[in-house]
């Protein structure tokens, strides 16, 4: 089993990021699951979501503690929030930003791969929100694709398509282009 943690803040689609992660990956044939985690409600808060992606039933429900995989789509937050807490030792970080893996560090003990992609770019290039809130959900699932390897593309453009109802064709073409832009 996989588990994924999504850190945002309310606006930018965390939550909605994870739940079509959880369909892309449900169309390859895995056990899924996503779910939120709000405390103040309101645009700007920080939010946490969660996947999990498995072969086999997930019979756990509960927060994700022990990350395999952090998803940052506001790196205004390293540093505010404990991001990398119980992140496994060699897990990874996919991080919404203009700057390259090597300019960001986390705990030694952690050792992260750390994956970049300016998934706020792509999104304005979209038009998927505004320049001064941009809406990146769908085109850092394209980074988590690359990233990861738990899901294709292909099974990401194509939920996108089915849980986006306004601008989906933008959506899955910014994932594709975050997922050919991501940065190692």
């Amino acid at each position: 089993m996989v588990e994924i943690r999504f850190h945002g803040r309310g606006g930018q689609g965390a939550v909605k990021g994870s739940d079509i992660l959880a369909m892309a990956a449900f169309k390859e044939g895995k056990e899924v699951q996503a779910f939120p985690s709000f405390g103040v409600e309101r645009r700007g808060a920080p939010v946490t979501a969660f996947t999990r992606i498995s072969d086999t039933p997930i019979r756990i429900h509960c927060y994700i503690y022990d990350p395999d995989i952090l998803v940052i789509l506001d790196p205004t937050l390293i540093g505010a929030v404990p991001l990398t807490d119980g992140l496994k030792p060699g897990g990874k970080v996919i991080l919404n930003t203009s700057r390259q893996p090597v300019d960001f560090s986390f705990p030694a003990t952690r050792e992260p791969k750390i994956y970049t992609v300016d998934c706020s770019s792509i999104a304005v290039r979209y038009g998927l929100g505004t320049p001064q809130a941009p809406i990146i959900n769908t085109a850092i699932l394209g980074s988590v694709a690359k990233a990861t390897g738990l899901v294709s593309i292909e099974s990401v453009m194509e939920a996108i398509q089915e849980k986006i109802p306004h601008r989906s064709a933008e959506n899955a073409k910014a994932a594709r282009e975050a997922f050919d832009e991501t940065r190692d």
